[in-house]
């Protein structure tokens, strides 16, 4: 399907601030102007940046529902754009329920783009706006009676929305195929394969370090591991050589507590040289770099609801797990071409290690919550030439009970 790009024009006010509220949008084609869609609605007392954001979110479930896949979102709020993009904090409580629905209706599309735009600019969403306040206030409207109930025009189709179903589905398949655990073309089966055949991945998270034990986003900070974390890495190169007596290569993010703990399982297994892989680094977690769990609900409440609701939102001048997961299947792609029917250490950070996991089992995006890795842990992942995957382990920690 040939990519469809939309225009948004969205505004929203209230009379009073708060007062009698309203929104409305405008879903445009942007090459000819022509309106695909309207949507306006009073809702009752609520803020001007209430209403902005309702209008927003408005605007993209219209482009959703038209089959849009992207979509440059125009609107007169200065305070709207700036926090969807992540340049400003969303202080208030009120705002950070709407903005993580906005976040979560962006990760339906391809691409999305946030314009200021002056208010002149902005004359129908404004007009639409306007009519739904004075409908809110119980007073005529000023402009024709806004559309409340009236679904936007299916200028795509009538089946547009599965056809978006269709995309969501498609957008994981690619990068399934890039693990090579596209269901698509990976023949279902139960019947046993020689593990000669297959690639075996050997994934290690690295050993532990302060940031670990304080439980602090540590992403592309070059935190040193703590001495626990430099034995935990010696039990895991004996248990790696207990499950490989031959390993092919070494494989590391290159930070130094993924190539500490990678050096210490190269010296186990024969002394392969460890060869570093910016395709699994860790996650950036942008500004949240260092910080607690605790202290990034208290400062961007509404930009972390937005991020654990869709892995194609990134932190604050961070990185998303969509972008994550791109780069590690690329790894993965490489690591089953040079080395077929051979065994591969791979020693990485929790984000790469859970997607390349999420992806082998063909799980949702819900896994990514759901799934905890220690430091030092072991995961064991078969690739096999058609396409087949098999994850023998996860998380083995067995190697660090007396530890």
């Amino acid at each position: 399907m040939a990519v469809r790009t939309v225009l948004i024009e969205a505004d929203g006010g209230s009379r009073g601030n708060p007062g009698p509220a309203g929104y409305g949008a405008v879903v445009r084609d942007p090459e000819t102007g022509e309106v695909l869609a309207e949507r306006s609605a009073a809702i009752g007392t609520a803020t001007n940046n209430v209403a902005e954001y309702r209008g927003l979110i408005a605007g993209l479930e219209a482009a959703a529902e038209l089959g849009a896949t992207e979509v440059e979102a125009r609107m007169d709020s200065k305070l709207v754009v700036e926090q969807m993009c992540g340049r400003w904090q969303i202080k208030h409580p009120g705002l950070r329920p709407l903005a993580a629905q906005a976040a979560g209706l962006v990760g339906r599309f391809t691409a999305v783009r946030f314009t200021w735009i002056p208010r002149e600019r902005n004359r129908h969403a404004d007009a639409l706006a306007n009519a739904a306040m004075d409908a809110a206030a119980g007073r005529p409207a000023t402009v024709a009676q806004p559309r409340t109930a009236e679904p936007p025009r299916q200028v795509a189709g009538p089946d547009s929305a599965a056809r978006a179903a269709a995309r969501e589905v498609a957008a994981r398949a690619a990068t399934a195929k890039a693990t090579g655990t596209d269901p698509a073309t990976t023949p279902a089966s139960w019947e046993p394969r020689p593990t000669e055949e297959a690639t075996r991945l050997i994934l290690v998270r690295h050993g532990e370090t302060e940031r670990t034990v304080q439980k602090r986003y540590s992403g592309r900070g070059d935190v040193p591991l703590t001495d626990r974390g430099r034995a935990q890495a010696r039990a895991t190169a004996a248990r790696v050589a207990e499950l490989a007596p031959s390993v092919a290569a070494v494989v590391s993010s290159p930070l130094s507590r993924c190539t500490a703990t990678a050096e210490a399982i190269a010296a186990r297994v024969g002394n392969p040289p460890v060869r570093p892989d910016d395709d699994l680094i860790e996650c950036d977690f942008g500004i949240w770099e260092g910080r607690t769990f605790a202290e990034v609900r208290d400062g961007w409440a509404g930009e972390l609801d937005a991020w654990l609701g869709s892995p194609r939102v990134a932190p604050p001048r961070g990185e998303s797990f969509e972008a994550v997961a791109a780069r590690t299947g690329r790894a993965v792609d490489r690591l089953r071409s040079a080395y077929p029917g051979e065994t591969v250490v791979v020693v990485s950070h929790v984000s790469p290690i859970k997607l390349v996991l999420r992806d082998a089992l063909a799980a949702g995006d819900a896994f990514l919550h759901r799934l905890y890795l220690d430091t030092a842990g072991i995961s064991v992942l078969d690739l096999y030439p058609d396409g087949g995957v098999a994850v023998r382990s996860v998380n083995d920690t067995a190697h660090l009970s007396g530890l």
